[in-house]
């Protein structure tokens, strides 16, 4: 247990809690801390589930352009990142991420990198890239067509619009549509269904199921990382980023 990653284990059950209210914008640090707390899980075998949620109003807002380690360096934060975030889908038990408000950017990647999703009417994913100016990142590129098809996955990353809950349970990407200020509740419940199964033969049909999920996404990691530097470089996502944090629309030039 960290003072931002809370850890609760209890009816074959375990709770990790981001604790960086209201966003939860992550970092290397954070998503650290998530998946040594999932891999520490892993060899418990009195856990079968794990439910990634957050305080505060949002499910997490990805990274922090605004202050710290990426306002510094773009690159070689988001390679750090990238590394970590890689390890997450190593993880061998389930993972539920219960979505309250938004999912945005990376934060959107992190959901993604569940299994499941839960998610109310108010929820919201957003694949914002385009409308920052550069490529997306942590893994999209794979998990989000992968849940959701590739037109789906191609009108959301294009227009960088809203998905709300009920269209999310409708494209496929939350599982569960709970009802108002019971988000966390129904991720719960479906952990504690996944956690009465025999848990040798879940994770046997997980892996079966994800197949070579993990590499192909660290494939595309390393793709993501390499268009994200050359875009970084140009006049659009200085003033994607920089309209974002003054919460404006943005001008975006082509350049």
């Amino acid at each position: 247990m960290s003072s931002d990653l809370s850890v609760t284990v209890g009816d074959g059950i375990a709770l990790l809690e981001m604790r960086r209210p209201p966003a939860n914008h992550f970092d290397e640090a954070l998503i650290g801390r998530i998946v040594d707390a999932a891999r520490d899980l892993d060899g418990d075998k009195q856990c079968r589930a794990i439910v990634l949620a957050s305080q505060g109003k949002h499910f997490c807002g990805g990274a922090d352009f605004g202050s710290g380690e990426f306002a510094a360096d773009h690159v070689t934060a988001a390679r750090r990142l990238y590394e970590k975030a890689a390890q997450l889908f190593d993880i061998r038990t389930p993972l539920i991420a219960a979505v309250q408000g938004t999912a945005v950017g990376g934060g959107l990647g992190l959901a993604c990198a569940a299994d499941f999703r839960v998610a109310e009417a108010s929820s919201r994913f957003v694949a914002n890239f385009a409308r920052l100016g550069f490529h997306q990142g942590f893994g999209i590129s794979v998990t989000l067509p992968e849940i959701v098809g590739r037109q789906a996955a191609a009108d959301m990353l294009l227009t960088g619009r809203r998905i709300g809950g009920e269209e999310a349970v409708r494209l496929g990407l939350a599982d569960r549509l709970a009802e108002p200020g019971r988000v966390r509740a129904a991720a719960m419940e479906l952990a504690a269904q996944i956690a009465e199964a025999a848990p040798l033969a879940v994770r046997s049909i997980r892996a079966t199921l994800r197949g070579d999920l993990a590499a192909r996404v660290r494939d595309a990691l390393a793709h993501e990382l390499s268009e994200q530097k050359v875009l970084w470089a140009t006049a659009d996502s200085a003033e994607g980023i920089r309209a974002s944090l003054e919460r404006r629309t943005p001008v975006f030039r082509g350049e």
